[in-house]
């Protein structure tokens, strides 16, 4: 619509001029027309115009924000073959956008074509690059790079120091620190202290991480909330309570106090040390400092008390969250369906599946193992294989789980051959059934006596390159024993010793039992 209302004034007479098209190109730009806007520099050259070193910079930095680097890359070469001059802004512009795209290599290189050509690289050039160096774990590269900036600045030395923590190098993070930074006159921030602070505490390392935050206010930086949450989220993975109390003390005696972050991380700990009573507490003081709990603190405390099997306050604290306008997630209806599901209350994990999907909440693939558990333990075997198909249609892939959760409600029901054919179609749907699914089966059909078909199905286990366990063989020598057929029981174990498969106690058990009521074994003995 731009460009040919455009070149439609144009054949009525308009003047065109570099500028002109410069103002189309950049309207073109910035509504996304790109492939337009290129087109219409196409155009230039047959109606005389040059484009100038504007356009060039216009049409690269919209290509670069549009992911279209490649784009980019060619055009600042066209425009050097030109003659434009690109500035720093516009060699900037296509260097980002390679790091974005993992090509370290050849930003490096566009960052020699500029000094070639007499452009001076700036802070934003090199942090870029070390940026992207340290993104892809070339540390060491970006350290390097830091000796050929005229003065880096605090984000520059920040960003190695960072590559190197994450890295769990804190030995090289501190020597950047010491013998670069600070020799060249940079002072470290307080997000310099708090990278090493969390790189130290990811490694464990809680005593040199406390003096590191004890260091800063000596040397005149003082510790913000995020420093002390650092430290308190170290010490909480470590069960360090004690010193968890005495740093909240320490914050609080300095007016600091803690972020709803933080909160839900102490929430969070405790819950998973089985202390939700002192969570429940944590949150009545998180209220109280003016924070509102979101739907983690929610979903930490729920776990905490269905994890203490408190199920009745945790569906209370459910029903808490919906009044209080918080919305609940998959991982809060997850959470409730399990604890439901193990306490053998499945028509309530139904009900709440039923109401996840009331309120538009996605079902995941746990989710959809819990409501097939349910049906299954419901007997409704039935409705559990619709719900693998509505989950296949939802794209939510099934996984080992999901199949074996049916076919163990299949085989508790007889219903052994559906069973079989859930197998076949999960080999034909790129899966890979496991030994828990074929034992599951080979059960089943020796429950039904079907002992030779169960033998034939161990024996398939080859091909699908499984081998039969422990609980494969003792299966088929208890139910070859029930059946009186004791010979084919000892038979079956050497077959397993042969297969390096030891047998455990519950096989002696189960074929001495057998074996000294016989009195033809007796004797032979």
């Amino acid at each position: 619509m731009i460009s040919t209302l455009f070149f439609r004034m144009v054949n009525e007479g308009t003047p065109s001029t570099t500028f002109t098209f410069s103002i189309v190109i950049k309207a073109l730009c910035s509504t996304g027309r790109l492939d337009s806007a290129c087109a219409l520099l196409r155009e230039m050259a047959k109606h005389g115009c040059v484009p100038d070193s504007t356009i060039y910079q216009t049409l690269i930095h919209a290509l670069r924000a549009h992911n279209r680097v490649s784009d980019a890359l060619r055009l600042l070469d066209e425009m050097l073959l030109m003659g434009c001059s690109p500035d720093t802004q516009t060699f900037n512009d296509v260097i980002h956008g390679l790091c974005t795209a993992g090509q370290i290599r050849a930003a490096a290189k566009l960052i020699d074509r500029m000094l070639r050509r007499r452009c001076t690289p700036n802070v934003a050039t090199y942090g870029v690059l070390v940026r992207g160096l340290c993104r892809t774990g070339q540390v060491d590269e970006a350290r390097a790079l830091l000796g050929k900036v005229p003065a880096p600045n605090a984000v520059l030395f920040n960003t190695v120091i960072h590559g190197y923590a994450m890295q769990g190098r804190l030995p090289e993070a501190e020597d950047v620190l010491n013998n670069r930074m600070i020799r060249c006159g940079c002072d470290p921030d307080v997000f310099t202290y708090n990278i090493l602070i969390h790189g130290l505490c990811r490694v464990g390392n809680l005593g040199s991480a406390s003096r590191l935050l004890n260091e800063m206010e000596r040397k005149g930086c003082r510790p913000n909330a995020i420093s002390y949450t650092i430290l308190m989220h170290g010490l909480c993975k470590r069960h360090k309570w004690k010193d968890v109390g005495e740093i909240l003390e320490e914050m609080y005696s300095k007016g600091l106090s803690l972020n709803g972050t933080g909160y839900n991380i102490l929430v969070w700990s405790l819950c998973k040390e089985g202390r939700t009573s002192e969570a429940l507490e944590m949150v009545q003081r998180m209220k109280e400092k003016g924070h509102k709990p979101d739907i983690f603190t929610f979903n930490s405390l729920i776990h905490g008390l269905c994890g203490e099997s408190r199920l009745g306050e945790a569906h209370a604290l459910y029903e808490a969250l919906l009044s209080e306008g918080v919305a609940a997630n998959t991982v809060t209806y997850n959470t409730l369906i399990h604890s439901f599901m193990r306490s053998g209350e499945w028509r309530e994990a139904l009900r709440l599946v039923d109401e996840m999907t009331l309120r538009g909440c996605p079902l995941d693939v746990i989710t959809y193992n819990g409501l097939m558990k349910a049906l299954c333990m419901g007997g409704d075997v039935g409705r559990g294989l619709a719900a693998l198909e509505k989950m296949i249609e939802q794209g939510v892939a099934p996984n080992n789980v999901s199949y074996n959760i049916l076919i163990n409600g299949l085989c508790r029901m007889g219903r052994v051959h559906v069973a079989l054919e859930l197998l076949e179609e999960m080999l034909q749907r790129g899966s890979t059934p496991d030994i828990v699914g074929y034992n599951t089966v080979i059960n089943g059909l020796c429950r039904l006596g079907k002992l030779r078909e169960a033998l034939t199905l161990a024996e398939k286990l080859r091909t699908e390159r499984l081998c039969p366990d422990a609980v494969t063989y003792n299966t088929l020598i208890s139910w070859h024993c029930k059946g009186g057929m004791l010979q084919d029981a000892v038979s079956i174990l050497e077959r397993a010793i042969n297969d390096g498969v030891a047998p455990n106690s519950l096989t002696w058990s189960i074929l001495v039992q057998n074996l000294v009521k016989d009195p033809a074994f007796v004797g032979a003995e």
